[in-house]
């Protein structure tokens, strides 16, 4: 729950933990962003060969 610590954790190493998290999904997501711009193009490149 948002506001609760791990038990015998200390305020600093879940500001850490919380710190690593969100770079990790902030590296998730700007991986998403890549695949999901190559995948946008690949589709427009293969509906223009259908034609």
């Amino acid at each position: 729950m948002p506001g609760r610590r791990a038990a015998g954790g200390s305020e600093a190493e879940e500001l850490a933990r919380l710190r690593a998290e969100n770079a990790r999904l902030l590296k998730a997501e700007k991986e998403w962003h890549l695949e999901r711009e190559i995948l946008r193009r690949a589709a427009a490149y293969f509906a223009r060969e259908v034609k």
